[in-house]
């Protein structure tokens, strides 16, 4: 029996009505007739989280959230169990009307571990999968996130950020001290900051002094059947983060207990240097904590390493390793390591993708000499499958889509994840193979589990995306997502949107998104195009390293030569053409202002425009000094000028509109302040959108829905929509 004969097909499992309209939260007719994505709709999709399925592969447990009310930034989130095999239609686990989220299975299957704050405080909580009422496990006044259990089910872990100075006194002494401090600055008339090292802020909160350690405490039944919890320990006092700070060096799994639960296995910050440093190490800790000093597993490697994963015997792990320090868009590699059962490495680790010209990002073992592993690949995230004993070679499962959230049974015969694409939003998948005795033979299967919008996606008219390939810089293939409007008609011209993506070692693709969504801007009337050009990841590590240090040279070749071939295509009204972006989809705009007039308008989104005051403001030091080769005293000073768009502001004229927002610690809000006052000061039609309870993206659902309609409505007056 080959238990991972695993085939994803594009084909979902048959529609099921009863479990459509238990999940739709719609009373939509299946049969009308099919209109167009608006903004609103974005709003009605429920957002459906990570799966994990039970120890023996029968059931699926998720959350989903719902906006309630879009307007008020109203939304609740619940969660729903379903079973693999598709026999019944899901049902809701929790009716909580704020936020259960991120469940996870106890190893005997009798309890998941929950996320909640319905007492009023992120904390901990546990449920039976037969339904009942919950039972919170945590208290703790710094909160409880990211529950894990140990594999004997005898103690659960979680992350809280604590005022490092009380780490080392006992529980009660040093959470009644962080409760003091925290209700004496909420009391406190002064409301003054004070700084003693870089990464007092990061992507769109201050985080001060706080550091994020990772607490155990030991889990009992009672006497009536239920579960106790005793008093939980800080394992790693002192003064460092024992959890990823940056969501580029977070995975799937962040820490783990090791095979015999004697110890936690976690991905540390740097020791030092944090802001300009990527050494994300794996650490060890036992249980009972105690100790400042941590045990380091990666030693020989100045590069990150996380994503600690055992094999399901206990005598191996699997993690992620990157090779080059301070790049953080550096491949990663899947490492592999002989372990003991308290988790020390027996021996040196090995690479078993050093020559595959892929990053990956998730693990799961399928058994002992199997991985099964995804990657950006071509636009697509699949799945593949990587055998221990023959390293450097990966079979490709499934090719089309994202592929993200992976959960296998212990068995590994039932493989769970979430799967969308630009026409799909994220459900709960599930593949698997029958035993070949029972069925004839590996039979792979597909199931949608969660079919959690299926009614809406029946009303709506979602034009397949069309990938093209063109020549760009050097000659070199350049994959670019065209969509076309509904009721498009090929004999008429349309206008054009030029969508740039942010990173820039990020991608356009086939997935789906709930902000800059392709779908709902083609909706408006017009063809969109989103590019990948130089820079983009999924397509060589090569192709990703030649944006560094070369933002406006190559990835702009690549983008006017697949400008240019859409000019040439007969729908396309050259008259009518927009650009767009994000990040560096917004320094791209700012970059446009200064190089080419062939747009009517230009949206800029959080965009860097003057380089050296992004690195004087930003929070990721390592970033910029990794894209510019040091910091702007360094080696390569000209890097900061060459590609700078302040430096071209003599040649700015296209009509632009500027949005920016307060809590942007990645890309402060100053870039878009000097931008809309040369705009300004060159009397350019321009307008700045500042939302001041908004970080580089704009989450709220009210916010959400202005920035969407300020938007469509600004590209109206300066591009209008629509055939002609």
């Amino acid at each position: 029996m080959n238990k991972v004969c695993l085939l994803l097909i594009c084909l979902l499992f048959p529609f099921n009505a009863r479990t459509a309209a238990a999940q739709s939260g719609s009373a939509v007719d299946p049969a009308v007739t099919k209109r167009p994505l608006t903004v609103d709709d974005l709003f009605r999709f429920r957002q459906v989280g990570a799966p994990r399925v039970s120890p023996d592969g029968t059931s699926a447990v998720y959350a989903v959230k719902e906006i309630t009310d879009p307007a008020q930034n109203k939304s609740i989130s619940r969660l729903w169990i379903a079973p693999t095999d598709g026999s019944a239609a899901p049902r809701l686990l929790t009716n909580s009307t704020v936020r259960d989220a991120e469940p996870q299975w106890s190893p005997d299957g009798n309890w998941i571990l929950f996320e909640s704050n319905r007492s009023g405080s992120g904390q901990l909580w546990v449920i039976s999968p037969t339904g009942g009422e919950a039972t919170q496990l945590t208290t703790i006044s710094t909160e409880a996130s990211h529950g894990c259990w140990s594999p004997d089910g005898k103690r659960i872990a979680f992350v809280s950020a604590v005022c490092p100075e009380f780490s080392e006194r006992p529980f009660r002494e040093s959470d009644a001290e962080n409760r003091k401090k925290t209700l004496a600055i909420a009391d406190s008339p002064v409301k003054a900051r004070v700084f003693r090292r870089l990464f007092y802020r990061h992507w769109d909160s201050y985080v001060e002094d706080r550091r994020q350690h990772l607490f155990v405490a030991e889990v009992t039944a009672d006497s009536r059947g239920g579960l106790t919890v005793g008093e939980p320990r800080d394992v790693t006092p002192g003064d460092r983060d024992a959890f990823p700070t940056s969501s580029t060096f977070s995975a799937s799994v962040d820490f783990c207990f090791s095979p015999d639960s004697s110890h936690l296995i976690f991905t540390a910050v740097p020791a030092v240097d944090e802001a300009w440093s990527t050494n994300f190490d794996l650490c060890r800790v036992p249980v009972t904590g105690g100790n400042t000093e941590w045990s380091t597993l990666t030693t020989e490697n100045p590069a990150a390493d996380g994503l600690p994963v055992f094999s399901p015997n206990g005598r191996q792990m699997a993690y992620r390793s990157q090779r080059r320090p301070g790049c953080e868009a550096d491949k990663w590699e899947i490492m592999l390591v002989s372990c003991t059962s308290d988790g020390r490495f027996a021996e040196p680790p090995v690479s078993l993708t050093a020559q595959l010209d892929l990053s990956f990002d998730e693990i799961v073992w399928a058994d002992d000499q199997q991985l099964l592993v995804t990657a950006e690949s071509q636009a697509a995230k699949p799945l593949f499958r990587l055998d221990v004993g023959r390293p450097n070679s990966v079979t490709p499962i499934h090719a089309v889509g994202t592929i993200t959230n992976l959960s296998i049974s212990r068995d590994g015969q039932v493989l769970l994840s979430n799967f969308a694409r630009l026409t799909k939003p994220p459900d709960v998948i599930c593949l698997y193979t029958r035993d070949a005795e029972t069925a004839g033979g590996a039979v792979p299967l597909v199931r949608n589990l969660s079919l959690a919008n299926e009614l809406l996606l029946k009303e709506l008219l979602l034009p397949e995306a069309e990938s093209v390939i063109v020549a760009g810089a050097d000659q070199d293939p350049m994959q670019m997502w065209i969509l076309k409007p509904p009721g498009f008609d090929p004999q008429q011209k349309w206008p054009l949107g030029f969508l740039v993506h942010g990173g820039p070692q990020g991608a356009w693709s086939d997935n789906w998104s709930f902000r800059w969504n392709p779908q709902v801007w083609a909706a408006q009337g017009y063809v969109i195009a989103a590019p990948n050009p130089r820079g983009s990841a999924g397509f060589g590590q090569r192709y990703t390293d030649q944006i560094s240090g070369d933002w406006g040279g190559r990835c702009h070749t690549d983008l006017m030569l697949g400008l240019n071939w859409l000019e040439q295509q007969p729908y396309v009204d050259t008259a009518r053409m927009f650009g767009a972006g994000a990040s560096f989809g917004g320094y791209m705009m700012n970059w446009f202002q200064g190089n080419t007039t062939k747009f009517r308008t230009l949206v800029t989104h959080c965009g860097v425009y003057n380089f050296d005051s992004m690195y004087a403001t930003t929070e990721e030091l390592w970033f910029d000094e990794h894209e510019h080769g040091g910091p702007p005293w360094g080696p390569d000073r000209s890097s900061y000028e060459r590609h700078s768009p302040h430096r071209l502001a003599a040649n700015f004229r296209t009509p632009m509109l500027v949005i920016h927002n307060d809590l942007d610690f990645r890309v402060p809000v100053s870039e878009g302040h000097q931008l809309f006052t040369t705009l300004q000061r060159l009397r350019i039609p321009s307008r700045f959108i500042n939302f001041p309870d908004e970080g580089h993206w704009v989450l709220k659902p009210a916010n959400s829905r202005y920035w969407h309609n300020e938007i469509f409505a600004w590209l109206k007056e300066y591009c209008p929509p629509g055939a002609r």
